[in-house]
């Protein structure tokens, strides 16, 4: 499974248990270069990182939750009225330490 002298830091229980920072992009280039080397000559392993990379798109597909446009509409117009609010007793108070 891992033949070569310059990815023996690596094995197939680490790329496993690597596989989702991997997909992620959470590792440094030199890690995720070992990883898709181990990749490119373990079929166990690139058979669990295929499975893991489908299931993560199905879930990413599937999982969209719509929100309506009025309620996004509500939302964005409380934020705003918040922010609005923050900033005048953000000027108040300043003014008033003066």
């Amino acid at each position: 499974m891992n033949g070569e002298k310059n990815d023996a830091s690596i094995n197939c229980r680490e790329v496993l248990h690597r596989v989702y920072h991997f997909l992620d992009g959470e590792l440094t280039p030199e890690r995720r270069d070992q990883i898709a080397r181990h990749l490119d000559r373990c079929s166990p392993c690139l058979e669990a990182f295929g499975f893991e990379n489908e299931i993560r798109r199905l879930v990413a597909d599937r999982c969209r939750d719509q929100v309506p446009d009025e309620l996004r509409t509500r939302i964005a117009a409380v934020i705003d009225h918040e922010h609005k609010q923050s900033s005048k007793a953000g000027g108040i108070a300043e003014g008033a330490e003066r």
